[in-house]
């Protein structure tokens, strides 16, 4: 979300290192990874903590079991805890787990919870809460909880979601109110990695239970046990959060108050920002507005750290002519991706012919083709055409969500494929949430995608696709590429695993159901006076540590 622990720093800073090689970053920008790490107490801190952040749109749901989005993970990083949490070092700690023990075969995890885990209501956080939220997750009633298949490596889990098992059977169980046993599948190295990501957070199952619509609205329901609550939720306007007294580590946490804005527009925000409205501008909840970066990093300000992420254009392999491999290898090659970062995005990007971030398979930094191939990009489209008994593409619709970046981005490539292979594209922009409904129901050709590490292995890339549904908004699945996913799975030996999962990626790369376009890095500015803010390199914020200097 490896018998070797991997350490999400280590990973980090190589994922820094790999970019500023290939990118030519400057020096100054190397130190400001996380808004500063000093200590706050050598410096003054502010009275008034509370920082204005903004999240750009509604988040489409704040139930963890049905979060899929970095808008809705913006905020439950920092309202909710797992058993773990990755710390400002990018070590995964013990969170809501004040110790754990695994067995010697590396199946069975025995989570002590902490006897002081308290919700913001004032109920204790149990081991039943964990059992109950992962098992809703897992429920076959529960239709709309995509990412249930982050729990697949938990014995039996994934034969009770396709309802082909039974929940009594999955490998969670409370022992008691504190006592957490989980069984798994196989030996999985990422396990604890796990844990700290949001599927996995516990629910007040008193609470839910009384209340199944109890995410929907803030209020006495919405209970969280996390750094922060909620106080307010002035829908498609501001959320709200206070500091959660309740909170078993509430001593560290300085921010009193933290007002989360829906500003759509990007230079609203940054002119907020440079009003002093706004605390915070860019990654990884919000985005600059392209024409601001160049001048930004000129004057020292602008921060850019690394992102285990891609940005890709999705193809609906069910939609004509995208059904065809190879119209789909045609427009992914006539792209050139290079002019895309240096010239529209310049925020030290990498381009992407490949899924998995070069953070993790370091290959992927040259990736499987070349970039702006249209020679071969002709090739493909010819082939493709004649499959198709077609003489000439027809009209088709590319499909964003609304965002500045994204409109620029769309409309060069729409040049491109006017110009290399002669297509007419038809842009189309809807906002997120009806943005997500379309590719959920199928009503697009080609849609702009990405996606952000959960946790540091190739897998989290790869297993998107492994079958129609969820995240896979493709259409496309393939019984090699799923075979070898689940061989993989059980593949204890670290090469050979990460062997079987390139082999893997070569054939989503041959089959092409998207096309990547550059991986991501996190690019913001922040207050001067804005201190301890971690971002993840998975694309993650988290504000616990995060306080406000006088100014």
């Amino acid at each position: 979300m490896k018998t070797k622990k991997w350490s999400l720093l280590a990973i980090m800073l190589l994922a820094l290192g790999m970019i500023l090689a290939a990118c030519g970053g400057g020096d100054d920008n190397k130190d400001k990874d996380n808004a500063g790490k000093e200590d706050s107490g050598s410096e003054e801190l502010a009275k008034d903590q509370t920082l204005n952040l903004n999240i750009k749109t509604e988040p489409p749901t704040l139930d963890p079991g049905l979060a899929t989005d970095t808008t809705s993970s913006a905020v439950l990083y920092q309202t909710f805890e797992g058993l773990m949490r990755v710390d400002q070092e990018g070590e995964v700690k013990e969170a809501m787990a004040e110790s754990y023990e695994v067995s010697d075969d590396q199946l069975t995890y025995t989570f002590k919870i902490r006897e002081d885990a308290k919700w913001s209501n004032g109920d204790p956080v149990t081991a039943q809460d964990f059992e109950y939220a992962w098992k809703w997750v897992l429920n076959p009633d529960n239709a709309d909880a995509d990412y249930a298949y982050q729990l697949y490596v938990i014995k039996g889990a994934q034969a009770a979601k396709e309802d082909e098992g039974s929940l009594d059977d999955v490998g969670v169980k409370a022992e008691d109110d504190h006592t957490l046993v989980v069984t798994l599948e196989q030996p999985t190295p990422y396990f604890l990695e796990l844990t700290a990501f949001y599927t996995y957070y516990p629910i007040n199952h008193n609470v839910a239970e009384e209340n199944g619509k109890w995410a929907l609205e803030a209020g006495e329901d919405y209970v969280t046990n996390g750094p922060f609550l909620m106080e307010s939720w002035a829908h498609k306007d501001k959320i709200v959060l206070k500091k959660n007294p309740e909170y078993w580590d509430a001593e560290t946490v300085k921010l009193e108050t933290v007002n989360l804005y829906m500003i759509d527009d990007e230079n609203t925000s940054l002119q907020m920002f440079e009003r002093g409205e706004l605390d915070w501008a860019g990654s990884p909840t919000d985005a600059l507005p392209l024409a601001a970066i160049p001048a930004k990093k000129d004057e020292g300000s602008l921060n850019i750290s690394p992102n285990a992420g891609v940005y890709y254009y999705a193809f609906n392999t069910e939609a004509e002519p995208f059904d065809n491999a190879n119209i789909r290898k045609a427009f992914s090659m006539a792209i050139n991706r290079k002019g895309i970062v240096e010239n529209i995005t310049k925020g030290e990007q990498q381009p992407a012919m490949a899924l998995v971030p070069p953070s993790i398979f370091e290959e992927n930094e040259k990736g499987y083709y070349e970039d702006n191939d249209v020679d071969e990009a002709k090739k493909y489209l010819e082939k493709g055409l004649e499959e198709l008994g077609l003489d000439k593409l027809p009209k088709v619709k590319l499909s964003i969500n609304t965002s500045e970046a994204h409109a620029s981005i769309a409309q060069a490539i729409q040049d491109m494929w006017r110009e290399n292979l002669g297509v007419d594209v038809e842009l189309n922009n809807e906002e997120w949430n009806v943005y997500l409904d379309s590719l959920g129901e199928g009503n697009f050709q080609i849609g702009r995608m990405g996606w952000n590490a959960d946790f540091n292995d190739a897998i989290n890339f790869l297993e998107i696709f492994e079958h129609v549904g969820g995240n896979n908004y493709t259409n496309w699945e393939n019984e090699e590429y799923a075979a070898l996913l689940e061989k993989s799975r059980t593949e204890t030996d670290e090469d050979a695993r990460r062997d079987i999962l390139r082999q893997a990626e070569e054939i989503f790369m041959d089959e092409m159901p998207v096309a990547p376009i550059y991986f991501y890095t996190n690019v913001w500015l922040n207050q001067d006076y804005v201190k301890g803010i971690n971002v993840s390199p998975l694309g993650g914020i988290q504000l616990k540590w995060g306080y406000v200097t006088e100014h």
